[in-house]
């Protein structure tokens, strides 16, 4: 393995030492912005911790090929559009070296589908309400004041699309990746995760989500497959 950079995008404001940390919010680009930086500082406070760097996966973070020892990712991939996560996913693959890891984190969408059919056998007249509320999709309330109109119009706090370990586990393999399985906090291999995994992020509430580890193939093509592959 080659690589030698740790890389998360979609960071927020989680921007641990020892890793390269992007994300891609409008309002990191306006605070990396120079003058107009300095004026939201003066004004609103800066809000991004000044090593975060502006990166969107999905046209590529600008690093080399092969760059990467690790990649990661946590609550993201719900975020894009659904049309971009296999290019998000071939930008991710790319980051890493041969042998390289990445592991991922999104919301289980077989979880709350199952707490979803136990409500409604249990019958729950608002057991829809739940499974859309726990989805984060769908609108309740239309945006109405200024701030909420910009928000829903630049932002990207709303979930486009959610995905199960089998979804996932086939667009993983469609951009090369081996060794898929589900993984754990903790259980990485590499020590370097521990610094930007964060416990709430694979268990939310009551809420389980879905944690995947995959592989780029290492340069010879020889990788041991995961359980869920054999």
């Amino acid at each position: 393995m080659t690589g030698s950079v740790y890389v998360q995008y979609g960071c927020g404001l989680s921007a641990p030492a020892g890793w390269l940390n992007f994300d891609a919010s409008p309002r990191l680009r306006l605070e990396r912005v120079p003058g107009l930086g300095a004026l939201l500082g003066a004004s609103l406070g800066r809000l991004f911790p000044a090593s975060v760097r502006y990166g969107d996966i999905v046209r590529g973070l600008g690093l080399p090929d092969g760059a990467a020892r690790a990649v990661y990712c946590s609550h993201v991939l719900e975020h894009l559009a659904r049309d971009d996560v296999p290019r998000a996913l071939a930008n991710s693959y790319r980051l890493l070296a041969p042998g390289g890891v990445f592991r991922l984190v999104v919301p289980d969408l077989e979880w709350r589908a199952a707490r979803y059919l136990e409500a409604r056998r249990a019958g729950a007249g608002d057991a829809a309400d739940r499974l859309m509320e726990a989805l984060e999709l769908g609108t309740r309330r239309r945006a109405s004041d200024p701030v909420s109109l910009l928000r829903q119009a630049f932002g990207r706090s709303r979930h486009c699309w959610m995905y199960d370990f089998a979804g996932l586990r086939a667009l993983l393999a469609e951009a090369g990746f081996v060794a898929i399985r589900r993984c754990a906090l903790g259980d990485a291999a590499d020590p370097m995760f521990g610094a930007v995994e964060d416990p709430a992020r694979f268990q939310a509430g009551d809420a389980r989500e879905l944690a995947i580890e995959a592989v780029r193939p290492p340069a010879d093509g020889v990788a041991e497959l995961a359980p869920e592959e054999r």
